[in-house]
């Protein structure tokens, strides 16, 4: 009996302190923990894709898009879309080369993936598996202006 309270005790603790960490991430992305909002993992630079972006990969990425994604980034990639943060459009242009620049593939995914609530960006992670997202990863490269 003692030892099953002990395990439940742990389990409220790891609860709790999961709640707590939560909370102090997303005040950190509310106040800009990083000064694009985001709250990167170290890797996330040097993530790679595990697909070679050939045209059935960015026809799928494509479809993704087209399907979650054009709400707010627009069908061409440019930030007009119906649900788009009009404040926050020059960061929703998925067309701008500068964006490449500091949004490798990983990157891109890890916001995929994850989401962020301010500026508002979705998380798929619980819609969309992560092929398809590093399908959508490959399509959104194919936007950059060169």
């Amino acid at each position: 009996m003692t030892r099953r309270l002990a395990i439940i005790g742990c389990g409220a603790l790891l609860i709790v302190g999961g709640a707590a960490a939560a909370t102090r991430m997303e005040a950190a992305q509310q106040s800009g923990g990083s000064q694009s909002g985001w709250q990167l993992p170290p890797d996330a630079d040097t993530k790679k894709s595990p697909l070679q972006p050939d045209a059935k990969v960015l026809a799928t990425g494509k479809s993704v898009f087209k399907d979650k994604c054009t709400k707010c980034h627009g069908s061409a990639g440019i930030g007009d879309g119906p649900d788009a943060d009009p404040e926050h459009r020059e960061d929703m242009d998925l067309t701008n080369p500068k964006r490449a620049d500091r949004n490798s593939d990983g990157v891109v995914f890890y916001k995929v993936w994850n989401g962020r609530r301010k500026p508002k960006m979705p998380a798929f992670k619980e819609e969309l598996n992560e092929q398809q997202v590093w399908s959508v990863v490959a399509y959104v490269q194919t936007l950059r202006k060169k």
